[in-house]
């Protein structure tokens, strides 16, 4: 007969802290960060308890073991505040599309080009996609010429991501600030 699997004890988050530190000596560092060496955890719990503060697991890793008396609230505290600032800091790339045709007029070119500068300034992507109708497929060149004309214009900002490509009646071709 099979038993049903049973999941093992729910894993939680962080350090070990007190009780759930279970080997028989560590390397005790109290509050104030004086290391007292070599000792029992029941040792180690017992100056914690004193201290009215947990014994925390820092290095766990080590042999044997490095453990720290110091308020786990706090550090738990710091930890979410430290991940928050990250979180915080950190900037999520976009591709941002700019649609041309292959016979673009001089001054709507310059305003896209603007726009594509503008993108690499704010740190993301651009996708430059050319859109042949009708009997602009015979000319594939014009638009193999404008892309181009647009990788040279923004070599020194920018580096070609993805080269142009034709897919059905669209040229796609994606540019990364450097």
């Amino acid at each position: 007969m099979r038993r049903p699997f049973k999941a093992g004890a729910p894993v939680k988050e962080g350090p070990r802290a007190n009780r759930d530190i279970r080997v028989p000596r560590v390397q005790l560092i109290d509050a104030d960060g004086k290391n007292h060496g070599d000792v029992s955890i029941q040792d180690a719990l017992q100056r914690a308890e004193e201290a009215g503060l947990d014994l925390v697991e820092i290095s766990p890793n080590a042999t044997p073991p490095v453990v720290k008396i110091l308020d786990l609230g706090k550090l738990k505290y710091a930890n979410q505040k430290k991940a928050a600032e990250a979180r915080k800091h950190q900037k999520v790339i976009e591709i941002k599309e700019i649609k041309m045709r292959p016979n673009i007029d001089i001054h709507d070119y310059e305003v896209k080009m603007r726009a594509v500068r503008r993108f690499f300034e704010e740190g993301d992507k651009v996708k430059l996609t050319l859109r042949f109708r009708g009997r602009e497929m015979a000319h594939m060149e014009l638009g193999m010429q404008l892309l181009n004309k647009v990788r040279e214009e923004v070599a020194p900002i920018a580096k070609v991501e993805a080269e142009p490509k034709l897919e059905g009646r669209q040229m796609m071709m994606v540019l990364a600030p450097k």
